[in-house]
């Protein structure tokens, strides 16, 4: 099998403490990346510490520029430059747009949106000088389909979607590539978190007429694995003629080409 060529690379990924975040950090670490996993979600973060040294554990708000460029600043002078940067981090906005306030609609974009461009500005001033780097944007396959009480979540996924694009497509002179991975239903907490009782999976298996949602061919959900292993691909030398590719995860349920 061909070598991935990530190994003793050093990536940065944020949104690392729980569900496709931490399985991101573990697919990584499983190919000899020196990985630092951030998240405000301290004691998530907490649960990664079995996997050594080589994994470094950093409280990041992903919300704050200050804090970005002194954590991504500060990992380079001490450990090397950064080559792979993962964005995870994200948060659900679950309400109808009436519902919807303004503090709750930026909420949604300041992470999801505004903490993508944060994070991957800072790594791209960095590896632009070294002609060499590979960054992923977890988005959602709500970015391309309508969502029922979805509408903040969906469109802060479809902008940085679109961001992610076009930093590949300015990066791409430079040798550096940028690509999406689009989750559909995964078997997370913010996922589990919807479910009204234990047939939820169900629910999201068959689909929704109602709401207007399409069900999963597969006939199961993902897994974080299923995501992350998606993620580590076109962050691979496998991926390395590939770059501005939204790549959907969702089973089928987008119906997409």
């Amino acid at each position: 099998m061909r070598a991935s060529g990530l190994n003793g690379r050093i990536a940065l990924v944020t949104g690392a403490a729980g569900g496709i975040g931490a399985a991101v950090v573990r697919a990584l670490h499983e190919e000899g990346v020196r990985v630092v996993a951030t998240d405000m979600n301290e004691t998530g973060l907490a649960a990664l510490a079995d996997l050594g040294a080589d994994v470094r554990i950093e409280r990041l708000d992903v919300r704050s520029t200050l804090e970005v460029e002194t954590l991504v600043e500060r990992i380079e002078h001490e450990w090397g430059p950064i080559n792979i940067g993962a964005n995870v981090a994200g948060v659900l906005g679950h309400a109808t747009v009436t519902e919807t306030t303004d503090a709750e609609w930026e909420r949604v974009f300041d992470i999801n949106t505004a903490g993508v461009f944060r994070v991957s500005r800072a790594l791209a001033r960095r590896m632009v000088p070294r002609r060499r780097g590979a960054i992923v944007t977890v988005s959602s396959n709500a970015a391309g389909v309508p969502r029922h009480a979805m509408a903040a979540y969906a469109a802060s996924k479809a902008a940085t979607t679109m961001f992610t694009r076009c930093l590949g497509l300015e990066l791409a002179p430079h040798g550096i590539r940028c690509n999406i991975v689009a989750p559909g239903s995964t078997l997370t907490p913010m996922q589990t978190g919807m479910w009204a009782d234990k047939h939820g999976a169900a629910r999201v298996i068959e689909g929704s007429p109602e709401t207007f949602k399409a069900g999963i061919p597969l006939r199961k959900l993902a897994t974080p694995e299923d995501v992350a292993n998606a993620a580590v691909f076109l962050l691979s030398d496998q991926a390395g003629h590939i770059t501005m590719a939204d790549l959907y995860v969702d089973g089928g349920a987008t119906l997409r080409a």
